[in-house]
């Protein structure tokens, strides 16, 4: 029976890449029991559409697989959502390369396309590591407040509504923050020489 408890127990993040690193498939099982929940979330606020988002889940799992070892990540938790965000934009990359949809992710770059055009110019694309760098730099010159609503909207594509809920505000408040932050970070772009 004591055996049966601890096959029960949550492992915690360095035990669940213990297992990875010796090629153990109850790390896979382990990795779902914790973080399909947020995983699934990432992949619904990006694609729309839940039969999609498992597909991107369970593919998040088997690159989880493939790539620990070699790679070792810090923050598990940091490292599938990255894995699930990729899987899931390019899936919808994929699915609507030739129109926009209604998705929380479509919103979010909607939104961002004030700070400087669709980013479809060749040269942008060149210089991605600048912009993220430039991004960064503005971030930290903002309210954590303001930062969190920012990388909640744009990274994890939560809905407003959801970001409302998760500080305790009216979803115009989010708004408002949210475009004020655009309008800096617009701002704080073109003073550093970047074209838009």
């Amino acid at each position: 029976m004591k055996g049966r408890k601890e096959g029960h127990r949550a492992l915690d993040d360095k035990e669940i890449i213990a297992l990875y690193q010796i090629r153990d498939e109850n790390a896979i099982r382990q990795t779902e029991k914790k973080y399909s929940g947020y995983l699934t979330k990432i992949a619904l606020n990006i694609l729309g559409n839940r039969e999609d988002g498992e597909e991107c889940v369970n593919n998040t799992y088997f690159k989880a697989w493939n790539t620990i070892p070699p790679s070792i990540p810090t923050v598990l938790k940091a490292y599938l959502g990255k894995i699930t965000r990729e899987l899931s934009i390019d899936r919808l990359r994929k699915q609507t390369s030739r129109k926009r949809g209604g998705t929380e992710y479509d919103l979010s770059l909607d939104e961002l396309t004030e700070c400087g055009g669709t980013g479809d110019s060749t040269q942008q694309s060149a210089d991605l590591s600048a912009l993220v760098e430039l991004i960064e730099k503005y971030l930290k010159n903002c309210s954590d407040d303001e930062q969190d609503m920012f990388v909640c909207r744009y990274y994890f594509c939560d809905s407003l509504k959801e970001i409302a809920e998760y500080f305790g505000v009216n979803v115009s408040k989010v708004k408002n923050t949210l475009f004020r932050t655009r309008a800096g970070l617009k701002k704080h772009l073109e003073s550093e020489g970047y074209e838009l």
